[in-house]
């Protein structure tokens, strides 16, 4: 399956839409890998090791299943999650992007692979359809939870030092 949407962050013409810099946005994004539970509500653990200058691996905890991926950073332009394959769980990948396509336009793409070939992919067709809807979901309940972060003001700068 392969899979991506794009979420708007900031339309200068919608006056009801707060707008976030791409630092705050960046900083949410690198928050959401980094501290994981404060976004996915049935996460029980994540423990991060291996840091590198651009990125860390980690392995995540929901009860009995335990997944570990690496996490690459491309400041201020993308955060990039790889699960190697593991057990039960296949190879998959999703790749979140910062779009800037004008002046004060602001989204954010997220690019789902979850590895499978064409015909995997037909023969799962209704499972994966399920499996974007929830993917949507969560990345637009992340993007609502960035939101309320820098509305706090805890995506400042200022909060982070």
């Amino acid at each position: 399956m392969k899979f991506e949407h794009l979420i708007e962050i900031n339309d200068p013409l919608n006056p009801l839409i707060d707008s976030l810099t791409r630092e705050q946005l960046w900083r949410g994004l690198v928050l959401h890998a980094q501290s994981p539970k404060l976004f996915v509500a049935h996460l029980d653990d994540c423990a991060i090791s291996a840091q590198t200058a651009d990125g860390f691996q980690r392995r995540r905890r929901f009860g009995q299943l335990s997944i570990d991926d690496q996490v690459f950073l491309t400041p201020l332009e993308e955060v990039r999650y790889e699960v190697h394959a593991q057990g039960e769980i296949s190879a998959s990948s999703l790749r979140v992007t910062i779009e800037a396509p004008a002046e004060q336009l602001l989204f954010v793409r997220f690019r789902y692979d979850d590895g499978h070939d064409a015909a995997t992919d037909q023969a799962n067709a209704m499972y994966d359809e399920f499996k974007k809807s929830a993917y949507q979901e969560a990345d637009i309940d992340a993007i609502r939870i960035v939101r309320e972060l820098a509305a706090a003001g805890r995506l400042d700068t200022s909060y982070l030092n």
